[in-house]
């Protein structure tokens, strides 16, 4: 909203300056954007009185004018616009004058004919192009006869006002009017509000006699008024009115044009001003538009209207989209003698639907939107058809020819002394209270510590006690406000344990030479649900599309992590860089069958891809390859990290997008949380990457597992004996199974074993393989006997003889 500080001061008496009353509506709640002069830096430009004007002797476009500029002798000037004429009354540049852009005017020769000044345009003087009426668009600007020569021309065209552009919020639609901003500056000035008085002379004739109202769509329009101003004569507007609309960005086109206008910024309330006599009948019915109903609009723009629509016609075909913009058909042309006014209150979403399909902004459908004062739908049409009378000449028709409820009922609202206190924290008194809600000019009613206050109905905005609060705290001001700490107990800061073990696990991939990648959440359809560590979760998981994508590759949320980290090994492998070992803690998420039509299950997984060599050492010209056990060993030390390998097994399985005979599925506890693996031959080639393996974990799980705490033992003061085994068993069988016997079976005194070695070469078996651990047996209370190591050694190769026909190698 763009406020003009020269016509605010009519409504209010101002005492400071413009850029003062900017800084006190901001603090008050309202943001002043800018407070910007319309004089660009111009001095020295008077009002001339053009006494000659004749053709140049050698120029056939420029004029030779003798301008009486109220000094002692008129000046010559060189004027070449095609509209300068003797008897004029223009503004005049003087030597010495200064135009905007720090142009100054010196004397100059033109064709040999002396200039001494210059006759200006608008443009010159620093009017924008668009803002200049059309009649003066190609030439200087003509001045009303009554401007006194000599005198500063800047007022006659109010260069010398300052515009306020206010920020405003969309609760705040009041303020959308000069009356509206009148009513703010005199409660935060503490002024009193000099408001329009408005009085119509009216004719013998009745309104209703020339047009009748009928309103179809009640819920899109609950009022609309029209009045009738005959004998009209369409000429430009007075200057201080096209003053005050070029301050407003709006550029005047003629007076009952511009008196619509005009009232729209003061009042708020959008008009229309119709051609009586090209309307096409005597009556106007509001309804919705048929689907394919075509409307010209005063752009010359053909609208395809709907059944969405809201338009204004003359009972047959639509004149006007309502809210919007009007049609050409009827528009007021200069030889318009009878006006047929419009005033009516449309409701704000019907306005915006038809504004933002039909691709219409408009300083109307702006207002309509926000909310305008219904309240005032009708003073409204009276100042527009009172101000027509005068500036236009016209005659204005008795009554107002309406269809539906012209007023509604103000809003009540509530508030106490104590919740104003407690929310402000202050000690403001009920008499300041009072004080504030006289000035904002809300009636109300005091029981007690009980304000029951009546809330105008320009004030749609205010509805709950809070509300109130906010206008006490505002008028009364915020910077009075006095400031508090908050006392609270110092705590430190810490990260909860679910951020520590994220953390821990960050810090142990790092340090076992892992990089840590950050990939997009966004994948394709067919990459989304390409792995995973649950074969249900295969079958059964849904993808999930975001609606607007910004591409295919970017269309589907993931619920694994693994395809991404291809992608960076992929990334890698295409710039030469073979040995890449990268981990990723992210999101995934998941909506099953059953649950399409809730928010997605969201899930923390932790996944890695290793490609490449591991270890390299190039002095002793040793390399190690990554494989499965690279990868299941580092994972093994990440679980040894948070306490749980004891309680983690790996277990051979077939997954989608996985190595048949490398790939195994990881369980804490016998609940399935991941899986490790070698990426399939034919994926891998799909991908274009060397052999990969690649691991994925329910990070969620693996953290919110209860681990026992820690618990230290002393050194042992007695030996340890370690005695060594070398099994035959199937080729197929898993270390780990035999593991998990050998603890079972070796009880309290076995307390480590490990396998230190596999062979497959000759001299075995077909179909077999020898696998060699390393058992160790103690008791930390005394020193073990041979026959108590032999009898457990016994029982532990008996048992695993009996579960997997293992033969001791010989």
């Amino acid at each position: 909203m763009l406020v003009s500080y020269n016509w605010l001061k009519e409504y209010v008496n101002i005492n400071i300056s413009a850029a003062e009353l900017g800084e006190k509506i901001t603090k008050s709640g309202i943001e002043v954007e800018i407070v910007e002069s319309l004089n660009k830096g111009i001095t020295g430009v008077v009002v001339g009185h053009v006494l000659e004007c004749v053709q140049h002797p050698n120029a056939d476009k420029l004029r030779v004018c003798k301008v009486d500029i109220g000094e002692e002798d008129p000046v010559q000037i060189v004027c070449g616009a095609p509209n300068v004429a003797a008897g004029q009354k223009v503004p005049v540049a003087q030597v010495g004058a200064v135009l905007p852009g720090n142009f100054k005017i010196k004397k100059a020769k033109l064709r040999g004919e002396a200039s001494h000044g210059m006759i200006c345009s608008l443009t010159e003087l620093g009017v924008e192009t668009k803002l200049v009426p059309k009649e003066y668009s190609t030439g200087i600007f003509v001045m009303p006869s009554d401007a006194e020569v000599g005198s500063d021309a800047l007022s006659y065209l109010n260069l010398d006002d300052y515009v306020l552009e206010l920020g405003l919020t969309p609760n705040r639609a009041d303020c959308l009017n000069m009356i509206g901003v009148a009513y703010e500056v005199a409660a935060i000035l503490n002024e009193e509000l000099r408001l329009p008085e408005v009085s119509v002379d009216y004719t013998a004739e009745k309104a209703s006699d020339y047009i009748s109202v009928k309103v179809d769509a009640k819920e899109d329009n609950p009022y609309y008024g029209a009045m009738v101003i005959k004998n009209v004569t369409i000429a430009p507007s007075p200057l201080w009115l096209q003053n005050r609309l070029i301050a407003a960005g709006i550029r005047p086109i003629n007076n009952v044009v511009d008196i619509t206008n005009y009232v729209l910024l003061e009042y708020g309330q959008p008009l229309h001003a119709f051609d009586y006599d090209r309307f096409g009948s005597k009556e106007v019915v509001i309804r919705r538009a048929k689907d394919g109903e075509e409307i010209v609009t005063l752009d010359d723009a053909v609208r395809i209207l709907n059944s969405s629509h809201l338009v204004i016609t003359n009972g047959e075909v639509p004149v006007a989209v309502a809210g919007v913009m009007g049609g050409a058909t009827s528009e007021v042309q200069e030889d318009t003698t009878t006006v047929l006014l419009e005033a009516a209150y449309f409701e704000g979403q019907r306005v915006r639907a038809a504004s933002k399909d039909l691709g219409l902004r408009s300083e109307a459908s702006a207002r309509y939107e926000k909310g305008i004062d219904r309240n005032r739908v009708y003073e409204a049409a009276q100042r527009a058809a009172s101000l027509m009378a005068k500036y236009a000449g016209g005659e204005v028709a008795e009554g107002i020819v309406e269809d539906g409820e012209r007023l509604v009922s103000e809003g009540r609202a509530e508030v106490t002394q104590t919740r104003i206190n407690s929310l402000l924290g202050t000690s403001i008194e009920n008499e300041q209270i009072s004080e504030i809600f006289t000035r904002l000019r809300f009636q109300f009613e005091v029981q007690g510590e009980t304000f029951k206050v009546t809330v105008p109905a320009r004030r749609p905005d205010i509805t709950i006690d809070a509300d109130l609060v906010e206008e006490v705290g505002r008028i009364y001001g915020y910077d009075r406000i006095p400031t508090t700490y908050l006392v609270t107990e110092g705590r430190p800061g810490g990260l909860s344990p679910y951020q520590a073990a994220r953390r821990k696990v960050m810090r142990y991939l790092e340090g076992a030479g892992l990089y840590q990648a950050v990939t997009y959440a966004l994948t394709t359809p067919e990459k989304s649900t390409s792995f995973s560590f649950v074969k249900e979760e295969q079958e059964n998981v849904q993808t999930i599309s975001v609606s607007h994508p910004m591409s295919e590759e970017r269309s589907t949320l993931r619920s694994t992590l693994i395809p991404q980290l291809l992608e960076v090994v992929r990334h890698n492998h295409h710039r030469s860089i073979d040995d890449v070992g990268v981990f990723e803690i992210s999101s995934v998420f998941f909506a099953y069958e059953q649950q399409i039509s809730v928010l997605p299950e969201e899930k923390t997984y932790l996944s890695g891809a290793l490609t490449g060599l591991w270890n390299i050492h190039p002095w002793q010209g040793e390399k190690k390859k990554t494989d499965f056990f690279v990868a299941k060993g580092i994972l093994e030390g990440l679980f040894e990290e948070l306490g749980l390998y004891s309680r983690i097994t790996f277990e051979s399985e077939s997954l989608k997008g996985m190595h048949p005979g490398r790939t195994a599925v990881i369980k804490l506890d016998s609940i399935t949380i991941g899986l490790i693996g070698q990426i399939h031959p034919g994926t891998q080639k799909e991908w274009d990457l060397n052999e990969t393996y690649v691991f994925e974990l329910d990070l969620d799980q693996l953290i919110q597992a209860t681990v026992e705490p820690t618990v230290y033992h002393p050194l042992p003061r007695f030996p340890s004996i370690t005695r060594d085994i070398a099994l035959v068993v199937d080729k197929n069988l898993p270390a780990g199974d035999l593991n998990t016997v050998i603890y079972e079976a070796g009880g309290a005194l076995l307390k480590e074993s490990s396998l230190f070695d596999l062979y497959e070469g000759e001299h075995m078996e077909e179909g077999k393989k020898s696998l060699a651990f390393s058992l160790k047996y103690f008791d930390p209370e005394r020193t073990l006997t041979d026959e108590e190591v032999t009898k457990a050694h016994d029982n532990i190769l008996r048992s695993l003889e009996e579960r997997f026909g293992a033969e001791l190698r010989k």
